[in-house]
């Protein structure tokens, strides 16, 4: 079953340069893009290819300028749908006053879940991510690490059937990007579909079952792991080769 689907979906941001001076920035060109449900995929580009864009249409932050998409069977998104997704933001702002116990709780409070079902879930995440023994801890004293390791946390604590990630892998240490990929393996076994966005190559060949190459704006290419695993090359050779085969199509 497909998860997530999008047909010829675009973006254009429209501003201002200077005095009265529109400007149009081009993000996302016609993406036509599938998940199935169970995957692992990843979305993978370089700084500034659109990768949250895509990511900001999906969850419904912004609106797309043309196209459409599709989410668990239902078209766009709604309430329905968004109760059964989670979500890591790139860098994300947590409450830094409260605990990380306090905060789970809360997070738990905005599906409507019961106060038992918000403890067990609580102790259950914190102990998934590592974070028992800092539960009392306020975030303000938590580590970069910390903060991402609760952020996905706090984006499982409805149970979700899709996950989306934002750069789950950024600026965090070997032993912080273990735990995050160990995590996202753990999904996978209980078949929850992952979405990410990443240009991390190293570490998403190791989880991902299929990558998506985003290069300014533009699917160029979409590809399981085992096509590029027979071909014996490395993801980062193949992400190169794919934008180098783009750029000299397009000049």
């Amino acid at each position: 079953m497909l998860v997530v689907k999008t047909k010829k979906l675009g973006k254009i941001y429209r501003g201002y340069r200077g005095f009265l001076k529109k400007r149009e920035t081009l993000a996302l060109k016609d993406l036509d893009l599938e998940v199935e449900r169970g995957e692992v995929f990843g979305l993978l580009g370089l700084n500034g290819a659109g990768k949250t864009t895509v990511l900001k249409i999906l969850l419904g932050f912004t609106t797309p300028s043309w196209g459409e998409f599709e989410l668990l069977g239902e078209k766009g998104i709604n309430n329905r749908v968004k109760k059964k997704i989670g979500f890591l933001p790139e860098g994300p702002n947590l409450y830094d006053f409260l605990s990380a116990e306090e905060f789970l709780d809360f997070c738990g409070k905005l599906f409507n879940l019961s106060p038992k079902e918000r403890k067990t879930k609580t102790e259950l995440l914190l102990e998934l991510l590592s974070l028992t023994s800092a539960k009392k801890i306020p975030v303000k004293e938590f580590s970069k690490g910390m903060i991402q390791r609760l952020g996905i946390a706090s984006s499982l604590i409805n149970d979700p059937e899709l996950i989306f990630f934002d750069e789950p892998l950024g600026g965090l240490d070997p032993l912080g990007r273990k735990v995050v990929k160990d995590i996202i393996l753990t999904l996978k076994e209980k078949k929850k579909t992952v979405f990410f966005s990443s240009h991390i190559l190293a570490e998403a060949e190791k989880i991902c079952d299929r990558i998506g190459i985003l290069h300014k704006g533009k699917l160029i290419s979409s590809k399981n792991m085992e096509e590029i695993t027979d071909e014996e090359v490395s993801l980062e050779d193949f992400f190169l080769q794919a934008i180098k085969t783009h750029q000299g199509e397009t000049s």
